[in-house]
């Protein structure tokens, strides 16, 4: 999801309160949504040491059963606990989305903001990032994690990196705007030094397209990783990732289909909870957005 600079103009917000809370919930069902499923899915995923059991724990004798009461979404091919490790599958998918997303946010917006308000390092910064987004970001992954050896970290990096462009340039178009404003021009000309400016006047405008653009990326990333994964450059075999989990049971899809949907479901949820969490803080900071559609 990659929301484009020249359609949507963000509008400042009213200070919030906790007491409007429940008007804003009614009001944007699509934040309710998509953060509560995000946030039981953490929940889940940090919780897990304590109901899910070992995600390495094999026992030869159990593979391939079915669900049931004791192991609910049953065994893979090596008799490990397909429930278990689609729970510990949830750990990674969100560190490397989340991660991967506040590492592009965070380059993006010290890029965006310098290339916005500094002209010659604005020519040079973007031809970079028109470099960097014609790079796919599988391959770049692959060439990295080849040099390197699988990793979460590496992963991190190789994900976050061809994601920091189109922020950079989305926080550039909106500091562009944000300069000619008066209040921006009345408080240079009444002496403010520009760090502050930039602090007060500036940063606070590219929150709101930042947000939406970071959700955006995070569901990129939770896909991307399960897609490396699948193709086994993701992160090591031995750690449990909802892509090497399908990669290892395709397999088996018509003797144990549990072991491919488990993963393949949750996957789809959590990428489904990041994207209208995205949609309703679009919807959110430029009502007019939603009245277009």
């Amino acid at each position: 999801m990659t929301i484009s600079s020249a359609s949507v103009e963000y509008v400042p917000t009213a200070r919030l309160r906790i007491s409007d809370a429940p008007r804003l919930a009614m009001r944007h069902p699509l934040v309710v949504i998509g953060g509560g499923l995000l946030a039981l899915l953490i929940i889940l995923a940090l919780a897990a040491p304590l109901y899910a059991g070992d995600p390495l724990n094999m026992d030869p004798f159990k593979r391939l059963q079915p669900p049931s009461a004791e192991m609910w979404f049953g065994t893979d091919n090596l008799g490990r606990d397909v429930f278990t490790r689609t729970i510990y599958g949830a750990r990674i998918s969100l560190l490397v989305g989340l991660a991967a997303a506040a590492g592009a946010a965070l380059g993006g917006l010290l890029i965006g903001v310098i290339a916005g308000y500094v002209r010659g390092f604005d020519n040079i910064a973007m031809r970079v990032m028109d470099g960097l987004m014609s790079i796919p970001t599988i391959l770049l992954a692959i060439a990295l994690i080849s040099l390197t050896g699988p990793g979460i970290g590496i992963l991190i990096v190789a994900i976050a990196i061809p994601e920091t462009p189109s922020i950079a340039r989305l926080v550039r178009s909106v500091v562009l705007g944000v300069r000619e404003r008066p209040y921006v021009e009345a408080a240079l000309c009444g002496g403010a030094r520009l760090p502050k400016v930039l602090w007060r006047h500036i940063l606070p405008s590219t929150i709101p397209s930042l947000m939406v653009q970071s959700a955006g990326v995070c569901a990129s990333a939770i896909l991307t990783e399960a897609g490396l994964s699948f193709l086994g450059v993701g992160v090591p075999p031995e750690i449990p990732s909802w892509g090497n989990m399908i990669a290892s049971s395709r397999l088996y899809l018509a003797i144990a289909p549990m072991t491919i949907f488990a993963p393949g479901i949750c996957l789809a949820v959590t990428v489904l909870a990041v994207n209208l969490l995205g949609d309703g803080l679009r919807d959110m900071f430029d009502p007019r957005s939603k009245r277009r559609r």
